[in-house]
């Protein structure tokens, strides 16, 4: 993918942004990740899911179902966020983050302490 145009993920409207100006919105931090396959996979079905357990809270909605019924589903699918953010973690310590400390980069520590106190709010 070197180099190839990409488009930021946070915002659907963003413009496609050229490898080498890696300029985005002031989320994103302009680095990317190549997944293998099987990771961009699991997470990306992760992903479907919990969209359409959204879906299926909205048809709640739109069908009146019970405030707890609805409570409930919606627990589920923090919970299933949670374990996606958890997922997504992992993967990054054992390749990002590893990665570049046997690259003698220990600023990515740094970059890691900032995103764990950012999840733990």
């Amino acid at each position: 993918m070197a180099d190839q145009e990409k488009t930021c993920a946070c915002n659907t409207g963003a413009e496609n942004i050229a490898e080498e100006n890696a300029e985005c919105c002031p989320c994103c931090s302009g680095k990317h990740k190549d997944r293998s396959e099987k990771e961009y996979k699991d997470l990306m079905n992760r992903l479907k899911r919990i969209e359409g357990q959204v879906r299926g809270v909205e048809g709640m909605l739109e069908n009146d179902a019970y405030c707890t019924d609805v409570l409930i589903q919606v627990s589920a699918i923090t919970s299933a966020l949670n374990s996606f953010n958890k997922a997504l973690l992992a993967n990054h310590m054992r390749t990002c983050v590893a990665d570049n400390i046997r690259q003698g980069n220990d600023e990515v520590i740094d970059e890691l302490v900032v995103t764990l106190q950012k999840l733990m709010k």
